[in-house]
């Protein structure tokens, strides 16, 4: 199914923002409770915007449904900002990030943003580049909700979890741009040059069972494979200040086949890090 075959189901209170979302995308916007419920299609409640799958498996047609969406304000994302290990995490350490060093970064395949939440996080400017369109509505409404949160942080600052009073901070360092990596690249970047750029290519080849999390299954059957990933490597190495990082599956070829500097590795992924210059200290 390609997104020009997706529906997007709203709650009533949500009719006009899901209406106007679905006349960008150039889908159909359905009523909630609606008699049509395809297998996987978009979703716009007061969680917000999300991609919903259903599956059946096993010999008895039990449903397995999945909801995808982007979360910076709470879930893992939340944890993984208080307690992920700060700038000791191989993320970090591959694009240079320290306590002298807060860079700007360059994810030129943000996807759901995960990566580059983290990285603002921990002090670093981020600009997200994505260029499928529906990718790029669930980050978008992601980053909106992160705002309202930043902002009803501000109002009540006085009291509640003194950790999330970090909110505004961390938006502040947040841009997003709905384009393609190669694009923004050759565009002069918008006049801001990245001190380092980060990919992390999505490829078809992937082992679904192993590799990839069960629910992400329709996220990346929806997106296909990065096929040009090789030439936004070659294009970024032209462009960065400092260094490249490339995310891959752990055991993957190298990208492009081309050989790193030096690897990070963990558990099920490793970062590749091409160095173009000393990172100042």
């Amino acid at each position: 199914m390609t997104e020009s075959e997706l529906v997007l189901l709203a709650c009533p209170e949500w009719r006009y923002p899901a209406q106007a979302l679905a006349k960008r995308l150039g889908i159909a916007c359905l009523q909630t409770p609606s008699d049509i419920f395809p297998p996987r299609y978009l979703l716009y409640d007061n969680a917000g915007l999300a991609l919903i799958e259903h599956r059946t498996i096993g010999r008895k047609g039990a449903v397995s449904s999945s909801r995808i969406s982007c979360d910076f304000v709470s879930g893992a994302a939340r944890h993984r900002r208080l307690y992920g290990g700060g700038t000791g995490q191989a993320l970090a350490r591959a694009v240079g990030l320290s306590s002298g060093f807060k860079p700007l970064v360059a994810d030129l395949t943000a996807g759901l943003g995960r990566d580059g939440f983290v990285l603002a996080s921990l002090g670093a400017r981020v600009i997200w580049l994505e260029r499928h369109p529906i990718v790029a509505a669930l980050l978008a409404d992601g980053l909106d909700r992160l705002r309202t949160a930043a902002a009803f942080d501000r109002q009540s600052r006085d009291g509640g979890d003194q950790h999330e009073h970090v909110l505004a901070e961390i938006v502040a360092r947040l841009s997003f741009y709905e384009q393609d990596g190669r694009a923004w690249l050759e565009d002069g970047c918008r006049r801001d040059t990245p001190d380092v750029i980060y990919l992390d290519p999505m490829f078809p080849g992937r082992d679904k069972s192993a590799a990839v999390k069960k629910e992400m299954a329709a996220f990346q059957e929806l997106v296909g494979g990065d096929d040009d990933a090789g030439k936004l490597l070659d294009a970024a190495l032209k462009v960065a200040r400092y260094r490249v990082v490339v995310k891959r599956p752990r055991g993957a070829l190298f990208l492009a086949e081309r050989k790193p500097t030096f690897t990070l590795e963990g558990k099920t992924t490793r970062f590749d890090v091409y160095s173009l210059a000393k990172i100042p200290r």
